[in-house]
């Protein structure tokens, strides 16, 4: 499917009435087609993976077509400098997350780009690190717990951020490494009850809510279940 005739079907499938939500929770208006999530999945899906095509639907502005972006993107093919220019077009919660953990995670260089983005001062470009932690979490089987515990400090260090869709995103890091396995599910609790005595609302509130979560009767259970194998984490099944 070429770059032209995806924008046409986009924009056919436009619905000014879902950006009305959308905008309730917070997405972005400007040039949004308030195309679902899960169609511009379905419309990756039918395009498969292309890196050019990717790199032409980010430079359009359209909102559903920069998360379309992120979907066909090849991780391979990401380079630093796309990284960091798509950081900068950040406008939205929603795209900074798709992009973080749906692509850019995925790539080499992502554990490099959080030491760099958390030194951002924009609101977005700041959470694209936090996202970036929040995937890496999920997505980097073989990463050591030793990378994640070097997030630590950046969390404590931004859990006096005030701005929401910051401190929104440290928490979501902070929660995602704890749900890693035990042992950093403990040193998450541990850097959360640090951050808890900060003299700070925002940070007592990020502290408060991963500590609710990562306590959890239902998270503690999960995580009893996960054992590491060569480093690599594996879920135990339930006959063991």
């Amino acid at each position: 499917m070429k770059f032209d005739e995806i924008i046409k079907k986009l924009k056919s499938l436009e619905k000014p009435e879902n950006v009305k939500g959308m905008t309730r929770y917070g997405i972005n208006s400007n040039n949004n087609l308030g195309i679902s999530i899960y169609t511009l999945r379905s419309i990756a899906k039918e395009i498969g993976k292309d890196h050019d095509l990717a790199l032409k639907l980010w430079n359009s502005g359209i909102h559903d077509a920069r998360l379309l972006a992120c979907f066909i993107d090849k991780p391979e093919k990401v380079t630093g400098e796309q990284m960091d220019s798509w950081l900068k077009d950040f406008d939205s919660w929603d795209v900074c997350d798709q992009v973080c953990t749906s692509l850019f995670d995925l790539s080499p260089l992502a554990w490099t780009k959080v030491f760099e983005w958390v030194e951002r001062n924009e609101e977005f470009e700041k959470r694209g690190a936090f996202s970036l932690i929040a995937g890496l979490s999920v997505h980097d089987k073989n990463a050591s717990d030793k990378k994640f515990e070097n997030f630590f400090p950046l969390i404590k260090k931004n859990s006096t951020d005030e701005r929401n869709y910051v401190k929104k995103a440290v928490n979501w890091a902070l929660r995602n490494i704890g749900k890693r396995n035990l042992s950093l599910n403990k040193k998450a609790i541990k850097t959360a009850k640090q951050i808890q005595k900060i003299d700070s609302k925002t940070a007592r509130w990020i502290a408060n809510d991963a500590i609710r979560e990562l306590t959890s009767e239902k998270i503690q259970n999960k995580l009893k279940k996960i054992k590491k194998v060569d480093g690599k984490i594996s879920i135990l099944s339930k006959n063991k």
